[in-house]
């Protein structure tokens, strides 16, 4: 054999190889979870409920009124039939396609979704089964509920939705869930949809924030084959480190900030009064809160692929002016010019994907 043959041979080998071997866009994409955007970059998201989130004729000093129209929204619905909260008497899909008001403000995602402004923004939706209702779950006695917000789901098309179901599932001090019963209620909701055809939702599985722990996720786990995302709320700097980012990498899935929201805590576990209309109040949170919020984005840009700040005035709800974490605190980015202003000096990097003709398509719909 000649001396070129024996010099090209091993680059012909060499380009066959990685020809073969280094994935394609196409298989990094197929690599991806459901609705799951490229590594480092990240859904943004606002909530919690119309008047925080506006962007509509009669609700329009919220987040969609002052800043960037994000990439999606977050509302609430429940089955919680029968069940009272401050005055208001469930009926089980609440806030779905009637305007109700439970104590923490006004929702109605019909509402918000039939709006122009909403057309190109994913939706994230908390599915509350507490006070017992898991277990009511589990065996079918609210398979009519379910059957009836998949047919809704399913009128949304193509516009991704994070269904949260059960979210805060280790909350059990106020959501009372107990795993034996939570694990075939969430199983149940995500089975009965797929049942019926439902291929625009993304099934999301959330902790809560300050006390979480890896025992915990893994006695409530209800399995990779039943979640496509996991996630967790992040309401005081130290969950910068929340357990959640280890299991998200362990598990292989995205991970979702699904609830945010500057809660600085005394030595009783008390909020601090923080005020975001006020500069002062606005600057302290930006070093204490903000910073780490954001550090634990940039530094986690494999696994924190969505975030979703609660644009709301916290202790002008009657739900919160007596709850410790949050009766002290107002987390509206819109009232002062230098939160507005660090706020888009950070979100406006082009890795935070927000509302255009082109999003739903660059999520992997898998």
């Amino acid at each position: 054999m000649n001396m070129f043959k024996l010099t090209i041979l091993p680059l012909v080998l060499l380009a066959v190889w990685s020809c073969t071997s280094q994935p394609t866009d196409k298989q990094e994409t197929e690599q991806r979870a459901k609705f799951e955007p490229a590594d480092g970059e990240v859904i943004l998201f606002a909530g919690q409920e119309l008047e925080a989130v506006g962007g509509l004729d009669n609700y329009s000093d919220g987040y969609y009124d002052h800043l960037p129209t994000p990439g999606g929204y977050t509302a609430y619905t429940d089955f919680l039939t029968g069940h009272e909260s401050f005055g208001f008497m469930h009926k089980g899909l609440d806030g779905l396609t009637t305007t109700d008001d439970w104590g923490d403000g006004p929702e109605n995602m019909s509402l918000a979704l039939s709006d122009s402004d909403f057309d190109n923004s994913c939706l994230a939706i908390g599915l509350d089964m507490s006070q017992g209702n898991d277990s009511v779950t589990a065996i079918g006695g609210h398979d009519q509920l379910i059957h009836r917000l998949g047919n809704w789901l399913k009128e949304l098309d193509d516009r991704p939705v994070f269904l949260r179901i059960g979210y805060e599932f280790d909350g059990y001090e106020w959501n009372f869930y107990k795993a034996e019963h939570f694990i075939p209620a969430y199983r149940r909701v995500k089975n009965k949809l797929d049942s019926m055809g439902v291929t625009n939702v993304a099934y999301t599985w959330q902790s809560k924030g300050k006390g979480a722990n890896r025992e915990t996720f893994d006695k409530f786990y209800p399995g990779d084959e039943y979640v496509d995302w996991v996630a967790y709320s992040f309401f005081t700097p130290d969950d910068v480190n929340h357990p959640m980012i280890q299991f998200a990498r362990d598990h292989k899935k995205p991970l979702f900030i699904a609830e945010s929201t500057p809660v600085l805590l005394d030595s009783n576990g008390v909020s601090q009064h923080l005020d975001l209309t006020k500069t002062a109040d606005a600057e302290r949170a930006w070093k204490e809160w903000f910073t780490p919020y954001f550090k634990a984005i940039n530094d986690n840009p494999d696994v924190i692929k969505a975030i979703s700040y609660i644009n709301g005035n916290w202790k002008s709800r009657p739900m919160w002016k007596n709850n410790n974490f949050f009766k002290n605190i107002d987390a509206r980015l819109t009232e002062n010019e230098y939160m507005k202003s660090q706020w888009l000096q950070e979100t406006n990097q082009e890795k935070y994907l927000k509302s255009s003709d082109t999003l739903f398509e660059k999520l992997h719909n898998k």
